[in-house]
C-alpha cells in the first residue's frame, strides 16, 4: 500500500511539474499607423465657389430698360 501511494504521488508530482511549464498565450501588440488626413487643402474651394455663385446670382441687377 505504501508503494502504491508513493507511486501515485510521484505520478501526480510529475504531471504537476509537466503542466507548470506550459506557456501562456500572449497576443502580439497591435501597431497603430497614423495616416494623414484625407481632406486635402482644396476641400474648402467647393463651398466657396457655391457661395460666390449664389452671391453673384442674387445681387445681380436684372432691370429691363
Amino acid at each position: 500500500m505504501k508503494t502504491a501511494l508513493t507511486a501515485l504521488l510521484g505520478t501526480v508530482a510529475s504531471v504537476g511539474a509537466a503542466l507548470a511549464g506550459t506557456p501562456v498565450y500572449v497576443p502580439p501588440a497591435v501597431t497603430v499607423v497614423d495616416e494623414p488626413m484625407r481632406s486635402g487643402s482644396g476641400a474648402w474651394l467647393i463651398p466657396l465657389a457655391i457661395i460666390a455663385i449664389l452671391a453673384l446670382t442674387l445681387t445681380g441687377d436684372d432691370e429691363n430698360q
